[in-house]
């Protein structure tokens, strides 16, 4: 699969690194073009991929583009690289050098409607808008995708194939991606702070800094391979770890108080809500 991603930011990179670390593609396969240059150059550098000095120049060397810049600049990147000023061979590009199959845009700006999209686009591309997560480079990627008007079946194996080699994708709604973007877009966040507040308990109680943050980092990810692996619901899995009159529910009763749940639950919400102010603004 040739793939080209216009922006090569930190999604972008994490994306990069996954797909290639799952053999979906070879460096060779991949384009990237940046309006930074040194952010594409250290993206060459660290996985081999192919750099582009224009988006249109990635759309040429693409089957499937991947729209990674920010929110106030993906349509102005839209219309630039399907601009009528464009030369002629780059305006058959768009279509699959023959001027009668359009392309595959797959966007990850947060928050920028599919309508948006297919709005600056014309009937140059099939759009396909997903919410991923960084965890993508470590193969352990979270992602909600919704198609477009004119996307296909085959579109949508497309984007399962690409987000689900690096990690878990599900096809959702579009009226649910600022949920997913509220929960597993910007969840890696939260659990990194969560993560960081159990190693500074620990060092509190006396264990080295080094120790304590190894600890902490295991413990979530063992706790959410447990929810993974057996199905069953967090509660269930927390009532077999809570003996009666133990340290367990003693700790819970001080997350109970300290409000952790209301918090995590209301950081949802709020992220949801801005990523639908950020479509509104567009």
């Amino acid at each position: 699969m040739k793939l080209g991603f216009i922006g090569g930011g930190k999604m972008a990179a994490a994306l990069i690194k996954g797909v290639l670390k799952s053999g979906i593609c070879t460096p060779a396969d991949v384009t990237v073009c940046d309006v930074h240059a040194p952010t594409a150059e250290k993206l060459r550098g660290e996985t081999g991929v192919m750099i582009a000095a224009s988006t249109a120049e990635v759309v040429g060397a693409s089957e499937v583009i991947v729209l990674a810049v920010k929110p106030g600049d993906a349509l102005a990147a839209i219309q630039g690289a399907t601009s009528q000023q464009m030369e002629s061979s780059m305006r058959w590009a768009w279509q699959g050098g023959g001027g009668k199959e359009t392309k595959l845009l797959i966007s990850i700006v947060a928050g920028l409607s599919i309508a948006s999209l297919e709005k600056a686009a014309g009937d140059k591309l099939r759009i396909i808008r997903v919410m991923p997560n960084t965890p993508a480079l470590v193969l352990a990627g979270a992602s909600g995708f919704a198609t477009g008007t004119q996307a296909t079946d085959a579109d949508a194996e497309i984007a399962q194939k690409i987000f689900g080699g690096v990690g878990l994708a599900v096809r959702v709604k579009e009226s649910l991606l600022d949920a997913v973007t509220g929960l597993s877009g910007s969840g890696p966040a939260y659990v990194y702070t969560i993560i960081e507040a159990l190693a500074d308990g620990g060092v509190l109680m006396g264990l080295p800094r080094d120790l304590a943050l190894q600890l902490a980092a295991k413990t979530v990810a063992g706790a959410a391979e447990m929810v993974m692996q057996t199905g069953m619901h967090p509660a269930a899995l927390r009532d077999q770890v809570a003996s009666p009159g133990g340290t367990t529910i003693a700790g819970i009763e001080a997350l109970e108080a300290g409000g952790l749940r209301a918090a995590l639950i209301a950081a949802v919400r709020v992220a949801s809500q801005r990523s639908v102010a950020l479509g509104a603004t567009k």
